[in-house]
């Protein structure tokens, strides 16, 4: 069966190694709910999709351990805004990500919070509105509001374990319901059900409570 990869017609399909995960791109948003069409940089760019295949994932280089893929074909996935490299396929966008890129996977057609896993070591993380007033009662406007990148949340998901050296799970230290402290430029925002949750790694929680 011929296949055209990136404008070449070749008689083998793609096949991701080692770690990688090969993802058909979701469609970017074509219009608002208005129903006014949007083109070029207006387009809302979706960081997601769905697996097509993945590699037999990667092997550690000192134990030669085997590292299970935490994904199979037809999850869907949401990856940074800067990983992945594109790959036409008979003309489909599609990106390969390695499986450390992975954010979010999901069941089904539609991300939710019901359907949401984090993969690995990750924990979601749900940031509760701050109080917009002083102290004194004094509405603060939101350019007086510090830009800092949020640091406090509470786990609404954490991921199966961290693997180690010899390819076992390690216990995460945090469950569903803890209060968490993380290093403030070590998270990535997920947009879910219209709210914003953040994805953290274990290493970068400093404290619960």
């Amino acid at each position: 069966m011929n296949v055209k990869v990136d404008g070449k017609t070749v008689e083998n399909e793609v096949k991701p190694i080692n770690n990688m995960v090969l993802v058909k791109k979701a469609e970017s948003l074509q219009q608002t709910q208005g129903g006014i069409i949007l083109t070029g940089k207006a387009k809302d760019t979706k960081f997601e999709g769905t697996v097509v295949s993945v590699g037999q994932g990667r092997v550690h280089p000192e134990t030669g351990a085997i590292y299970d893929m935490p994904v199979e074909s037809g999850d869907g996935v949401v990856y940074g805004q800067y990983d992945g490299t594109d790959i036409t396929i008979d003309g489909v966008k599609h990106t390969m990500i390695q499986d450390t890129d992975i954010l979010v996977k999901y069941k089904g057609d539609r991300l939710t919070i019901d359907s949401a896993e984090v993969v690995r070591d990750g924990v979601l993380v749900y940031i509760e509105p701050k109080d917009s007033s002083s102290d004194t009662g004094i509405l603060i406007a939101q350019s007086s509001k510090s830009e800092k990148k949020p640091s406090n949340g509470k786990v609404v998901k954490v991921g199966p374990g961290r693997l180690a050296t010899n390819g076992k799970l390690m216990e995460m230290e945090v469950e569903v319901g803890d209060y968490v402290k993380f290093r403030e430029f070590a998270s990535t925002e997920v947009e879910i059900d219209g709210e914003s949750y953040f994805v953290v790694r274990m290493a970068d929680v400093l404290a619960k409570y």
